[in-house]
């Protein structure tokens, strides 16, 4: 049980996809701007990123591998993802039609984060089981939205403050990103 809780927080806290990994950068800093949107999407990061990673284990330990077809797991994978963020992206637009604009072309991005690929493809490296990859990509997800909600935050805040002209728009959001990875390394020491 301890292993399985030491998955989540590495891969949510101390190997963060975004801080860390710097993988997903795309839509956390084009999200981040809105909390709601921002949170919003981390829930669907997280969903996808979950489910994903459960369907390619899946895929993999009883498909690729006994069937020796490894090389073929990036293309799978993406397919996988290609499909899930579909589905989501329907869900979302039938039930939530403001949350489907507030997220806008973001949310079909998710088919194209590298986080989402990323978790699935580590996941088989690191040879973990079922449910350490579902663990593993449900702790991804949440610190994709932990640190998406918290530059959101950071970016609102932001709007208040007098920001020297060349450091207004992209360059504060980039060094406030980076002072974020600088305090994530702090959890380096957890595990």
């Amino acid at each position: 049980m301890k292993e399985l809780i030491l998955i989540i927080v590495t891969a949510a806290l101390i190997n963060n996809v975004v801080l860390n990994q710097f993988l997903g950068i795309c839509s956390f800093l084009g999200v981040s701007s809105k909390m709601k949107a921002s949170a919003s999407l981390g829930v669907a990061v997280i969903f996808v990123i979950t489910l994903a990673s459960a369907v390619a284990s899946l895929l993999y330990d009883f498909v690729l591998k006994p069937f020796n077809l490894d090389y073929l797991k990036t293309i799978v994978f993406i397919l996988v993802i290609a499909a899930l963020v579909q589905i989501v992206e329907m869900f979302i637009k039938k039930t939530s039609p403001g949350l489907y604009q507030a997220l806008g072309i973001y949310l079909p991005l998710i088919t194209t984060n590298c986080a989402v690929l990323g978790v699935a493809l580590t996941n088989v490296q690191n040879e973990y089981t079922f449910i350490e990859s579902v663990l593993a990509g449900f702790g991804t997800g949440v610190g994709y939205t932990i640190a998406i909600v918290l530059l959101a935050g950071i970016r609102g805040r932001l709007d208040e403050e007098a920001i020297p002209k060349p450091f207004r728009g992209a360059p504060i959001v980039f060094l406030c990103a980076a002072l974020m990875s600088i305090a994530f390394m702090g959890f380096s020491g957890l595990s």
